[in-house]
């Protein structure tokens, strides 16, 4: 059976106050696309389909109608991830069945058996389903979404998290039928995952990491809750998110996996890149002219630049750098900093003179005088 695995769409996510809603709808037509292109059967999407747990009109409609289109040319498997309210991504899950989309929240409820596209379930129960192709090839799917005790409406206990995750795993593990080949579709924070600054710090490490070990045993992990795409062990795959959320990422790939799973375990595997979606790239300038250029030369992305100056930039330097749209994040090093403290001191300087300075700085024009003897006034200097 041809699988496609992604995951951490996070609908409706901004960087620094910039709506990407565009973006949001071209990761779902590049999706739809490589599912038509390579054939896929069945695709995964492992949690954090929205970014808060109340997205705005606009992220919901871009969920349901991408989710749609995905379904158009295969089955859809979603499970919820810490973003997400489970309650509200599952409140149309019996309209969402009828279009081949299937949403598992921590209710862990059972799957319509309705056969709607190539790939359709045959077989469900709390935790799992198991989906077969006309071809009737099998896969067995242990699916769990993000978990927690108050997800899953459980007191407080002498268990350990890892425990409490080796029970909840183990629980999706008990309708697997020899000879079927498994996926685990899980949104979890594994043990040496490395970590970006788009990931919020709750249940990232610490006592709320999985070991490695406590993985079933299973032909491929399709994980998310990671933005890095990444590999841990044999057979344990972050996606990655499918845009960037974060500088640290920059230079990073986004893709999702495709491959086949067989009775012999994964074929042809591949990662293929997401594309009309726009990178964050950092850039380093002497100059504000040349911050200016590489801004405008890079328009087509978002840009964190560093500005390495001898003086601090005057308001009309800073503002022509803020006219370029693309301009997210903006730092500035002064060369020789202690030096320039020591132009800049504002010792024996008089109240005419601070006053001047700061509106030259504040303004990058001289004081009025107007205004300069009204200053004054109020100082009694005359």
């Amino acid at each position: 059976m041809k699988i496609l695995h992604t995951s951490d769409l996070h609908i409706g996510k901004k960087i620094m106050g910039r709506d990407r809603y565009g973006e949001y709808r071209a990761v779902f037509d590049c999706l739809h696309d490589i599912c038509r292109r390579e054939n896929v059967e069945l695709a995964l999407i492992a949690g954090d389909v929205f970014d808060t747990y109340t997205p705005s009109a606009e992220a919901e409609k871009i969920f349901y109608d991408g989710a749609k289109k995905l379904a158009s040319v295969c089955s859809v498997l979603i499970i919820s991830g810490n973003h997400d309210d489970y309650v509200r991504l599952t409140a149309a899950a019996g309209l969402a069945e009828e279009l081949g989309v299937y949403i598992v929240g921590n209710q862990l409820e059972e799957l319509s058996l309705s056969r709607v596209n190539g790939a359709y379930p045959v077989e469900s129960g709390s935790g799992y389903v198991i989906f077969a192709n006309g071809k009737g090839e099998k896969v067995y799917i242990n699916t769990l979404p993000y978990p927690n005790e108050a997800r899953f409406k459980e007191g407080k206990s002498e268990e350990t998290f890892a425990e409490k995750a080796k029970r909840w795993i183990d629980f999706g593990e008990r309708g697997k039928q020899n000879g079927v080949p498994s996926i685990f579709l899980s949104h979890i924070f594994v043990a040496g995952g490395k970590v970006s600054d788009s990931e919020r710090e709750i249940d990232l490490g610490g006592a709320r990491a999985v070991p490695l070990t406590l993985l079933p045993d299973c032909d491929y992990c399709a994980l998310g809750h990671l933005h890095r795409r990444q590999k841990l062990g044999d057979n344990v795959f972050y996606s990655g998110a499918p845009m960037q959320f974060s500088f640290d990422e920059s230079g990073s790939q986004k893709s999702v996996n495709v491959f086949d799973l067989t009775k012999e375990g994964v074929e042809n595997f591949r990662q293929i890149e997401i594309t009309g979606v726009r990178k964050l790239i950092k850039l380093t300038s002497d100059s504000v002219d040349g911050g200016v250029a590489l801004l405008k030369d890079n328009a087509d992305t978002f840009v964190e630049l560093t500005l390495i100056l001898d003086m601090p930039m005057t308001p009309s330097e800073s503002a022509r750098l803020h006219e370029c749209e693309n301009l997210v994040s903006l730092k500035a090093d002064i060369k020789n900093i202690a030096n320039l403290h020591e132009k800049i001191s504002n010792k024996n300087k008089s109240a005419s003179e601070l006053f001047s300075d700061y509106y030259k700085s504040r303004y990058d024009a001289e004081v009025p005088p107007e205004l300069l003897t009204l200053f004054l006034s109020l100082t009694e200097e005359e």
